[in-house]
């Protein structure tokens, strides 16, 4: 049965009282209890949009506008605050560590955002400093620079970039990631449309190359859901993040198989919680009570929301 309507958009600000406690009846005291039901000192997300505000605005905008790389989908933005509100709002929902998901989509551009994430990384120590690439001759440099400088995490957008993974620009890059372990959080599935260099097939090219790569599949590669499967199954870095999957909402546009669950218990070590937040079109507690109907257990759950991201970042 759907619960993503149960809380509004209102209900959710979740904002703390002056006492430190989280008023009741609001989206924060439901996330808090979720957790706290599970033994849990919070929620790990892997994968939270931060990047320079103009370019989120943009973003925005294209969301609002339905652009062909949402699939056509009305796509209505929950949280649609100011920065400093929505890093509230996650302490208040209990997110001990999130990520600062931010990518280019032309040359010339990884750098620049690079720049500005070391910044947002100082000034928001929850935040596991967050990177980007593009594939364009200075990518190995701006990498090593950016991983010197103690980034934690990259993102890959292969769909909104239109690039080869597999191109040979980014060849050095994925050994050097692979090398310093630093995980990559990468959309390369073909949801919510295709791209021309989408699906299972060009990084599969990347991990035969590197199979060391820490590469974390961004919404279960939603809709090749089976096909990512396969590759965390053969590679024992890959692993894949729950962002948007298991929800009303990409259900009813690209379901996950039933017939698949017993794999994913199997990996349950290697899941990792990705809420997509702010960018998404219900409240945050609709993913967790997602993830929770799927019936795999409170183990499975505990290991989803908050474990297997300790263990990878260390928190």
């Amino acid at each position: 049965m759907s619960d993503h309507h149960t809380v509004s958009a209102d209900d959710a600000a979740g904002a703390v009282e002056p006492s430190g406690r989280v008023p009741a009846g609001t989206e924060a005291e439901e996330i808090r209890e979720f957790w706290g039901r599970l033994g849990l000192p919070g929620l790990i997300d892997v994968h939270t949009h931060f990047m320079p505000e103009r370019v989120l605005r943009k973003v925005w905008e294209y969301f609002d506008g339905v652009g062909p790389l949402t699939g056509g989908l009305e796509w209505p933005i929950t949280y649609r605050e100011e920065e400093a509100e929505r890093t509230a709002r996650l302490r208040q929902f209990g997110v001990r560590a999130f990520t600062a998901m931010l990518y280019p989509h032309k040359p010339g551009m990884a750098r620049w955002l690079n720049g500005w994430a070391v910044g947002f990384a100082r000034r928001t120590p929850d935040c596991l400093h967050t990177a980007t690439l593009y594939p364009e001759p200075d990518a190995e440099a701006y990498v090593r620079e950016a991983v010197t400088a103690g980034a934690r995490v990259f993102k890959a957008h292969v769909q909104v970039g239109a690039y080869d993974p597999a191109d040979e620009l980014l060849d050095p890059v994925w050994g050097l990631l692979a090398e310093a372990g630093v995980p990559v959080v990468i959309h390369c599935g073909s949801g919510p449309a295709p791209g021309k260099h989408t699906g299972p097939g060009p990084i599969t090219r990347v991990l035969a190359r590197h199979p060391r790569l820490r590469l974390i599949v961004a919404h279960m590669g939603m809709p090749e859901y089976e096909e990512f499967l396969d590759l965390a199954e053969r590679y024992g870095e890959v692993r894949l993040d729950t962002t948007m999957a298991f929800t009303d909402f990409s259900e009813a546009l690209a379901p996950f198989p039933r017939r698949a669950l017993p794999r994913l218990a199997a990996l349950g070590d290697r899941v990792l919680l990705g809420s997509d937040f702010p960018n998404i079109p219900y409240p945050y507690l609709h993913q967790l009570r997602a993830l929770e109907r799927l019936g795999l257990g409170e183990e499975w759950l505990r290991a989803v929301c908050h474990d297997n991201g300790a263990e990878l970042f260390g928190r």
